[in-house]
């Protein structure tokens, strides 16, 4: 994107909800690299006011150079170049004299698309500007760095790879763009005896692939580009390359950007608009993608990007969900050897947005809410992802080893939304169900703009199978100690059995983390791992250091960065006393991003 100066480093007033009085310094006083493909078509917005955000702190607009055949170049800022123009794509060399022509016509039509676009202004929540701006920002992929510096002990019992995934687009956008629209990017710190060595790699998926070897991204992105008619024209352009053999959809649209599981010997990385990716990582900890995985042939829909792996049997359970036919959603698991379940078609009305879900010994919870998907939208101008207020959320109990949906339990929980469920559990004495996840108000505020302020708020939701009822209560104290706590998890090893503590991302500047809580679920008592002065982090991962310890034995490893140098580093934290034990200290930045998993060296010696 290019004003007056052609630069991203241009500012945009900030929305209330992104703002925060811990802001850094603008982007105006930051230096900017952008190096990013040439063959590029770029938004050219008018932009009068100042960017005072938390996603800000400083903007550093970075689209590195990657080590792929098409040519990349730096630009520089100055205060008095002219904004680019639309240009075409690059054309491979596989494309006939035909195929050549259309895609000229095709890129013809996009750039006028992109320049009536520019007459006005993107919504926060698709702006480049603010989505991907200053440690949301991309960076290039690094080969694997060994012997990196240790401040502290890394505790012996941890001996494998951590793994955390993240959106990183490859390219730069040519118009609106969600953070969570990003090419997939996965980081990976290997450990052993006391030593870190680390490495970062795009999952390359077929999206990924298809538009490296175009140059630019031609695939539609599905929260920051498709909104009104602009984004029926997308589509329409989408289908039209994907008519005349332009690009191949066929073998996924995905980014694989979200969630990580390790389950029957593979690493799959995830999002859920496709099929998994398999990511091998090799014996010196760099990684590399092994391609989409199909389950052997037995998996034909996508799959939710947070699949839940009971840690008694071994199974993996998860959901697909359908935004255009029914049934918009279904149910199935694998085996603890990969063999897959026929099918389980929920019941819905309507395509609702079903980014997690939540396991207990006998059940699969599935939360059916006011953030549904309504195509239709776009026709009058609006999103095709919508808060329903005239909606009844509910949750769905189902065993886990249904061959239908005959006997599933809907139990209504008005008003709740929860893009996350931590854990959840049977009290059969009650004939409850428990689940634990953070609510969060206003149910859309992620993907739609609104002026209120974002609110998750760490609840006890309890499902009574007999009367049909529901009750919801905050687990912290709001008159105490109210705090935004999304991303995290609980002992993976009582994952759908009764767990105490909760460790959970304390999401405050939103949509920074400025550290993590460790929650009593019973009592409600939090302790705070801050991680100090501008820095910030992402989600807790709790390691158990024995399966047969106390449940919060064992340590918290994040993620975190330093605004003030720039620099990025792992920490590995004692979940009982909250100390740090040990500081890796990487050789390349870390963007802020998604979920993560660690993969012990055992494991890791039988891996596929």
């Amino acid at each position: 994107m290019a004003t007056t100066s052609n630069s991203w480093a241009h500012t945009a007033q900030m929305p209330h909800h992104f703002s925060s009085s811990s802001s850094s310094s603008s982007s105006s006083s930051s230096p900017l690299y952008k190096g990013f493909p040439k063959r590029s078509i770029s938004l050219n917005r008018k932009r009068t006011t100042t960017i005072q955000s938390a996603l800000q702190s400083p903007s550093v607009l970075h689209f590195p150079k990657q080590p792929y055949h098409q040519q990349v170049v730096a630009k520089e800022v100055c205060s008095n170049s002219k904004p680019k123009t639309a240009t075409t794509t690059q054309q491979p060399p596989h494309w006939n004299f035909l195929q050549r022509a259309a895609s000229t016509a095709l890129d013809m039509l996009e750039g006028a698309l992109v320049s009536r676009e520019s007459q006005s202004p993107l919504p926060k929540t698709a702006d480049p500007l603010v989505q991907i701006a200053g440690n949301f920002a991309p960076v290039p992929e690094q080969p694997v760095s060994h012997a990196l510096p240790v401040s502290g002990t890394i505790p012996s019992c941890i001996s494998g790879v951590y793994v955390r995934n993240g959106a990183n687009p490859l390219h730069e956008p040519v118009a609106g763009h969600h953070f969570f629209d990003g090419d997939g990017m996965v980081h990976a710190i290997s450990i052993n005896d006391g030593a870190a060595s680390y490495a970062c790699r795009f999952t390359e998926t077929q999206r990924l692939v298809q538009e490296r070897e175009i140059g630019r991204p031609v695939f539609p992105k599905a929260i920051g580009e498709l909104h009104g008619h602009s984004g029926i024209a997308r589509l329409a352009l989408f289908y039209a390359r994907g008519a005349l053999g332009l690009l191949d959809p066929s073998q996924g649209i995905g980014v694989a950007n979200a969630g990580l599981v390790y389950f029957n010997d593979r690493l799959l990385a995830m999002s859920e608009d496709d099929m998994p990716y398999q990511v091998r990582i090799t014996p010196p900890g760099d990684l590399e993608t092994v391609g989409r995985y199909d389950f052997d042939s037995q998996l034909e829909s996508t799959m939710i990007a947070h699949p839940k792996v009971d840690p008694v049997t071994g199974h993996l359970h998860t959901l697909s969900y359908d935004v255009v036919k029914k049934p918009y959603l279904k149910y199935f698991q694998f085996s603890a050897d990969g063999k897959k379940s026929p099918d389980v078609e929920i019941p819905l009305a309507a395509p609702t947005m079903m980014h997690d879900f939540a396991i207990t010994e006998n059940f699969v919870v599935i939360p059916d809410q006011q953030v549904v998907f309504k195509l239709q939208e776009m026709i009058t101008g609006g999103s095709p992802v919508i808060y329903d207020k005239n909606k009844k959320s509910r949750f769905g109990i189902l065993s886990k080893n249904a061959n239908n949906a005959d006997d599933i339990i809907w139990v209504e929980s008005p008003d709740t939304f929860c893009f996350h469920l931590w854990n959840a559990w049977e009290e059969p004495e009650s004939d409850e169900v428990v689940v634990i996840g953070s609510c969060m108000t206003p149910p859309d505020s992620i993907f739609n703009e609104c002026d209120e302020s974002l609110k998750s708020v760490l609840s006890e939701i309890r499902l009574n199978l007999k009367t049909g009822e529901s009750t919801r209560r905050p687990i912290i104290s709001e008159e105490v100690d109210h705090v935004n706590l999304e991303a995290g998890m609980v002992n993976r090893n009582l994952l759908g059995r009764k767990t105490r503590y909760a460790y959970l991302a304390i999401a405050e500047p939103w949509p920074k983390v400025s550290g993590f809580a460790k929650v009593d679920l019973f009592t409600g008592e939090v302790k705070k791992h801050i991680y100090g002065d501008r820095k910030f982090g992402g989600e807790p991962f709790f390691l158990p250091s024995s399966p047969s310890g106390e449940e919060d034995e064992g340590y918290i490893l994040s993620y975190v960065h330093n605004e003030k140098t720039w620099k990025s580093e792992l920490q590995i934290v004692n979940a009982m006393s909250l100390k740090v034990e040990a500081t890796v200290t990487l050789p390349s930045r870390v963007p802020y991003g998604f979920h993560g998993t660690f993969i012990d060296s055992k494991h890791l010696e039988n891996q596929a």
